[in-house]
């Protein structure tokens, strides 16, 4: 008996059972765009409003330090380890009761009665959100026509670069206007949207049999969580310098060879890594990370320089960054209809060039820059930013339909989740770095100045006497004007060396930039190409 008669008839009128939902590709790709964006918006409000966070609970430092680092230790924990549960459960089951999770952390977070609350709290949501970001390209990927594949890419580099630039001007308005609570309320208002878009645009799927081992994900996980923990919490606790971060890298690096050995004694088939033996896909992954240390340009340079030189406020930094947005927004569209008829490799190294031409121009800058002297510059940067992200995700794409990393399921899940792995773990890596390389060379710069700058030296002296003499009529006497002097022409020198290191920042950036560019001529050519897409269906 076949199978369509072995099921009895639905009687008319009846209601459809659940497996005949009606859904629409496109509101689900909707719904993990939202998702993806959510999750950015989360991490990136979370950072940006610590310190009104701080202050609002009366956390310390350290204890609030440890905030961002346990969400992101979750997401990085969830982003791998959900490749496996999408693969057995699908990525509707996975999304729905993650984002329901993540939803009720954000309504409760707020009202944590101690520290150790809100950090579980914090670790919970990480969990629920770090789903959202690997399930976004796997769904677009299987679902979308393939014609329509390097839109879904544009949309996707829009909405992260969009919400990355944003979440600065909303964290301020937040905090002038209503309260730090919004941090997490405003994830609870959008999540419902997207869980609704889930629900009607991504279709039920029966469980898959139960799997092989989840074990070795498990082993993978921790260890780039933990990695991923010494690595954000490396500068402030002086790195290997703190039994903390010695045994956080230990263990992961010891269960980083577990996954290793378990893999080669008991590879797991929902791990399809087929397509990771190519010299075109390393190169790429490569270029995840540089593109998000050249994004530290506008994450961590242009904030950074602002906040310590002219003390700009969140609300003033995000408004100095956020007007970018919009112009990025566009370019992403214009990018991928370029691609169509050029080629995506070519966007990337055009796109890193102006990023490295942008940085180079900025390598010049001095203290007297404040938030308008950025504005040109900051309109080249984006421009750069949005060219080079579409065309390296577009690239990378290309790459898996080549070596079929999108023939199955696991395939495609195995690609988004290496991508996540790359974009989280490698970005991490980048911020790690490039905080260590500022405060090495504002210490180098300090110490230079230093030199130059010492009593007994004439024009050390001179400007000490004038300063002093325009702080003697505020001062008790002379013995506080010369203090509030010193103190004064010590905070200048201290500005200089942070300009002067923020500009080798810059010089950094271009370099990593040209570096890949020469590494991007060891590409072979990529056969497929956005062309003959668009003649599938």
């Amino acid at each position: 008996m076949s199978a369509a008669t072995a099921q009895p008839a639905m009687p008319a009128g009846s209601p459809k059972a659940p497996t005949e939902l009606s859904t629409n590709p496109y509101v689900g790709v909707l719904g993990v765009f939202l998702g993806a964006s959510i999750a950015t918006m989360n991490s990136r409000l979370l950072s940006i409003g610590l310190a009104d966070l701080r202050g609002a609970v009366g956390f310390s430092f350290d204890q609030a330090s440890w905030l961002p680092t346990a969400l992101n230790m979750a997401m990085m924990f969830s982003g791998v380890f959900c490749v496996f549960l999408s693969v057995i459960h699908g990525p509707r089951r996975v999304l729905l009761f993650a984002a329901s999770v993540f939803t009720i952390t954000a309504i409760l977070l707020p009202f944590s009665a101690n520290f150790w609350t809100m950090l579980v709290l914090q670790v919970l949501a990480g969990l629920a959100s770090g789903t959202f970001y690997s399930l976004t390209m796997t769904f677009v990927l299987t679902s979308l026509p393939k014609r329509l594949i390097i839109f879904g890419i544009a949309a996707y580099a829009a909405d992260i670069i969009f919400t990355s630039n944003f979440a600065a001007a909303l964290q301020g308005w937040y905090a002038d206007h209503l309260s730090w609570r919004w941090i997490s309320w405003h994830a609870a208002l959008v999540t419902p949207l997207m869980m609704l878009c889930v629900y009607f645009g991504i279709p039920r799927r029966k469980p898959a049999l139960p799997g092989p081992s989840w074990r070795g994900f498990a082993y993978f996980s921790v260890s780039l969580s933990l990695l991923y923990g010494a690595l954000d919490q490396g500068e402030r606790l002086d790195w290997f310098h703190s039994p903390v971060i010695i045994a956080m890298t230990a263990a992961g690096l010891f269960l980083l060879a577990a996954t290793c050995v378990r893999r080669i004694l008991q590879p797991n088939p929902l791990v399809d890594l087929s397509f990771v033996n190519s010299r075109n896909l390393v190169i790429l992954a490569l270029s995840i990370f540089v593109f998000k240390f050249v994004h530290l340009a506008t994450i961590i340079l242009v904030p950074g320089f602002l906040g310590n030189i002219h003390r700009y406020r969140a609300v003033e930094t995000g408004h100095a960054l956020a007007w970018i947005a919009l112009p990025q927004f566009a370019v992403v569209w214009l990018v991928a209809a370029a691609i169509l008829f050029t080629n995506s490799r070519l966007i990337l190294a055009a796109s890193l060039t102006i990023v490295a031409l942008g940085s180079l121009v900025c390598a010049h800058l001095d203290a007297s820059w404040a938030g308008a002297s950025f504005e040109t510059i900051e309109l080249v940067l984006a421009i750069g930013l949005a060219g080079a992200y579409v065309g390296l995700v577009s690239s990378i794409v290309l790459v898996g339909l080549e070596k079929g990393a999108l023939k199955s399921a696991a395939a495609a899940a195995t690609l988004s989740g290496f991508m996540h792995t790359f974009r989280i773990f490698g970005g991490q890596v980048g911020v790690s770095l490039m905080n260590r390389f500022l405060t090495v060379r504002e210490e180098f710069h300090s110490n230079m100045l230093g030199l130059h700058v010492q009593v007994g030296n004439w024009l050390t002296d001179e400007r000490l006497r004038i300063v002093s003499l325009g702080m003697l009529p505020s001062s008790s006497g002379s013995d506080e004007a010369q203090a509030r002097a010193g103190a004064l022409l010590g905070q200048q020198v201290h500005a200089q060396a942070y300009t002067l290191a923020v500009a080798d920042g810059f010089v950094l950036i271009a370099g990593v930039a040209a570096a890949f560019l020469l590494i991007m001529l060891f590409m072979h050519p990529i056969k497929p190409s956005y062309q003959d897409l668009r003649k599938m269906p």
